[in-house]
């Protein structure tokens, strides 16, 4: 059975929204990586470039299974050292990384360079999720934002590339 995209991308909106993380709060996050390299930005088309992003089958299943595994462990449903790894976010698991390059993969190599940077700063609603408040376990969800933010930063740099003034031979 195949799922229809557009009721994966509903799901994976309404999983976004369930845990509390709103398109603008993304959005926000393209701004901050891109406001030094597009003249005129502003979080409106950083908004639509997010929402472009989601419409990508790749990153619903991302953010349908990241949130899910998410959840179980907020559950304690998760047997033992699963259990312990995503409630401690420990650093060396890695998979969650791995799951948000997925999402990143889709609009180019630069997308790398931002979900490195973002993940590292954690800026805006990157600092909330990465809180480790003993109640919420956001070890993907964290990762899965930062990474919908880097690509849609990534699609706006292509779709605006700086113009040189001049090119050295």
């Amino acid at each position: 059975m195949v799922f229809e995209t557009t009721a994966l991308e509903q799901k994976a909106r309404e999983l976004l929204e369930e845990r509390g993380v709103t398109i603008r709060d993304i959005a926000d996050l393209v701004y901050f990586l891109q406001k030094d390299y597009i003249d005129k930005l502003d979080i409106e088309l950083c908004i639509h470039s997010v929402n472009r992003v989601l419409t990508k089958r790749e990153v619903h299943n991302a953010i349908i299974t990241g949130i899910q595994l998410d959840k179980l462990a907020e559950e304690k449903k998760l047997d033992s050292p699963l259990q312990d790894i995503l409630e401690e976010d420990e650093g060396l698991y890695g998979i969650d990384e791995i799951m948000a390059l997925s999402i990143v993969n889709v609009y180019g190599s630069i997308g790398f360079t931002n979900y490195g940077y973002i993940d590292k700063v954690k800026p805006g609603i990157l600092e909330k999720l990465n809180a480790h408040d003993g109640v919420h376990v956001h070890t993907f969800l964290d990762d899965l934002v930062g990474a919908i933010a880097a690509s849609a930063a990534s699609r706006l740099a292509h779709e605006h590339p700086r113009k040189l003034d001049s090119i050295v031979h």
